[in-house]
């Protein structure tokens, strides 16, 4: 096996042992350097979320036909205009709403869709056809064509994500750099570091490993002690999921040259009392949402971040027996951000009197195309070139 594939089939390739290389990058950049530019923050409600009652469609009749008992009224929600209504757990973004720094995109999907929660996630992730089976990222593909180190895609979490991955290089996955410090000083680690020998750090496989791990050996102390540079004192909220987006907060203000991050919030696959546990995990992410927020207007830097939330389905319209709702497939997406060229409502809502044949709501958006608008329009690279296709591009920046 050659470096290359020995670093795209093995698990060491993510997480830790690809620090190393943001780590030493970043000892040569000032902070001045760092800020300004433009960065992208993906958020996956993962589990399938139901746009239908993100999104409502208070006003349709038809709706209220479809969920007799999971159905919002026009007192569960915040309108965004005679038809639809934001769910009234997401204060938060409402504000936001508002203020002109949210945009609603309905319809989101693509050809032929898979309610597998695998399976779609990895359409979504990949921006792969339904039939098309990738093995690197959308996020992934960014780093191999426009980035020159793999700290430039961070995802906030403690694995890493086929969204990262890209042939040549991946993003990194971090939690805490205290943590990552004090792993490197382990006896076993330092073991190995203090008895390599320069012959080693050959070429191939195990000549990799080595310099990898006297890298990070290096270069933990000098992450941990630039971590301290901003640690925000907003309140934001205590969940994981509040605390993976204070991480990220941190990580943009403190300088890192990072350009696009990734996080996740699970739980979404309401088949059965969908009421309860929806609401309570929009109200989660709304309230974390809206402490970013804060944070990066508090910094400067919320004009040059945009947030894209997506789910990698919805679900189908007639809710089920259990007072939830099953595996669909279109669905809305939010991208949140201080530069919008156009906010609000982007396009009409979902199309209740022609459901396709099971009963799902048809696509009129598809998803590569929020990635083309913000790859080309935001990041301003070329589309093409990490999608391997052309697909139209939206208004919204």
């Amino acid at each position: 096996m050659d470096r290359r594939s020995f670093i795209q089939k093995s698990a060491l390739a993510s997480g830790m042992f690809l620090v190393p290389s943001f780590l030493k990058g970043m000892e040569f950049i000032s902070l001045d350097q760092l800020s300004g530019f433009r960065n992208v923050i993906v958020i996956q409600l993962s589990g399938g979320n139901d746009g239908l009652n993100t999104i409502v469609p208070y006003g349709n009749d038809i709706y209220h036909k479809l969920r007799p008992q999971i159905g919002k009224s026009a007192a569960d929600i915040f309108k965004l205009n005679d038809e639809l209504g934001l769910n009234g757990s997401c204060k938060e973004l409402m504000d936001l709403y508002d203020q002109g720094e949210m945009t609603v995109i309905n319809n989101v999907g693509y050809p032929n869709p898979n309610r597998s929660h695998f399976r779609s996630t990895d359409i979504w992730h990949t921006a792969s056809a339904s039939e098309e089976y990738l093995k690197t990222g959308w996020i992934g593909r960014y780093l191999d064509s426009n980035c020159q180190n793999p700290y430039e895609a961070i995802q906030h979490e403690s694995s890493l994500s086929l969204i990262m991955k890209g042939m040549d290089k991946k993003g990194i996955a971090v939690t805490d750099p205290q943590q990552l410090f004090q792993s490197t000083r382990e006896k076993y680690f330092k073991s190995i570091v203090d008895h390599t020998q320069p012959n080693l750090l050959n070429e191939d496989n195990q000549g990799y490993l080595y310099k990898t791990m006297l890298e990070t050996y290096s270069s933990a102390e000098y992450i941990f002690e630039r971590s301290k540079i901003y640690d925000t004192k907003y309140a934001y909220p205590t969940t994981p999921f509040g605390k993976n987006l204070k991480g990220i907060a941190d990580m943009i203000v403190s300088g890192l040259k990072t350009r696009m991050y990734y996080t996740s919030i699970g739980g979404f696959d309401t088949h059965v009392n969908q009421v309860v546990s929806q609401d309570r995990l929009l109200k989660v992410y709304s309230e974390g949402i809206g402490a970013l927020v804060e944070d990066l207007k508090k910094n400067d830097r919320f004009k040059d971040t945009l947030i894209l939330t997506f789910s990698e389905f919805g679900r189908r319209a007639k809710e089920n027996a259990s007072k939830g709702t099953d595996h669909g497939s279109a669905n809305n997406v939010f991208v949140i951000g201080g530069s919008l060229k156009q906010a609000g409502v982007l396009n009409a809502g979902p199309d209740l009197a022609n459901l396709d044949k099971n009963g799902d709501i048809q696509f009129k958006v598809d998803f590569r195309s929020i990635y083309a608008t913000i790859l080309n329009n935001w990041l301003e690279v070329n589309d093409q070139q990490v999608l391997n296709h052309n697909f139209d591009r939206l208004s919204f920046v």
